[in-house]
């Protein structure tokens, strides 16, 4: 049986690691993506494995990644949207969007789309790591890059949603052409995502509460069974899981419209 090509984004530590030790034991071809060249490099070498390096806050890194990856592979049988984190003060990319929706939400979005085709072509799995955050999220899609009451804690949540949102939009748009898509939230793990952080979540990764929090291995299980097992059979696409079940969501994440409006303005701000 000719192995499956699984790139991994966010693969460089945590549960995207976890998932990449995971899939890659299973016999699938693992393709490891990180921003840090030294880490995500460490990775692919204990497994023997391609890897690539891109930061999420340049869309231009986005773009070259897409570029690579469809020139490498001519089949792209998974593709895990795993990057991403909780920021701290307001900041803007150099693209000029708020940096927690752009490494969240915009980043992945415009990776996704530069190889719908191909992933439309290898009937792909496309899973979008999203979070129980998605509860604090508020989308205003006049206010995306949240001018107007930024607060971390918010810009996360609002990153999370639109990663539900993207699911169900992706599962509309591009199901029937042999993409499924799904979110998930991977539970509270412990990992550093939050250190950099100005969000009160950063407190409940530290200290003793790190020790009741979930390993990454145990919080990459809900993305390995996604990649691994049948869309339709053991999973329905453009659904938000936990613990391998549909859960519910924040509201907002049901509003088809606000679905395709988040498209279509995402569309408009990561065009070159």
């Amino acid at each position: 049986m000719t192995a499956r090509t699984i790139v991994i984004t966010g693969a460089s530590d945590g549960i995207g690691a976890a998932a990449a030790r995971a899939l890659n034991r299973g016999g699938d071809s693992v393709v490891v993506v990180g921003r840090s060249r030294e880490k995500t490099g460490a990775i692919a070498a204990e497994l023997g494995v391609d890897f690539f390096v891109a930061d999420f806050a340049e869309l231009g890194q986005v773009r070259s990644l897409a570029s690579e990856l469809l020139a490498r592979y001519p089949r792209i049988d998974v593709l895990a949207n795993n990057a991403g984190g909780i920021m701290g003060k307001r900041e803007l990319t150099v693209d000029g969007h708020e940096k927690t929706f752009q490494v969240n939400h915009l980043a992945p979005f415009l990776l996704t789309t530069l190889m719908i085709d191909r992933l439309a072509e290898s009937a792909a799995t496309v899973v979008n790591t999203s979070s129980g955050a998605n509860r604090f999220g508020r989308i205003d899609i006049d206010d995306l890059d949240l001018k107007k009451k930024y607060s971390a804690t918010r810009a996360y949540g609002n990153g999370k949603l639109a990663n539900i949102l993207f699911t169900r939009e992706l599962h509309r748009r591009y199901h029937a052409a042999g993409i499924s898509t799904a979110a998930f939230h991977p539970g509270v793990v412990a990992t550093s995502f939050a250190s950099g952080s100005s969000s009160l979540m950063r407190l409940g990764y530290t200290g003793l509460l790190s020790r009741f929090m979930l390993t990454p291995e145990r919080g990459a299980d809900t993305l390995v069974w996604l990649a691994t097992t049948t869309p339709g059979a053991d999973w329905q696409s453009g659904e938000y899981y936990e613990k391998r079940a549909i859960q519910r969501a924040n509201e907002q994440a049901n509003d088809a419209r606000l679905a395709r409006e988040l498209w279509e303005r995402s569309e408009a701000m990561v065009a070159p």
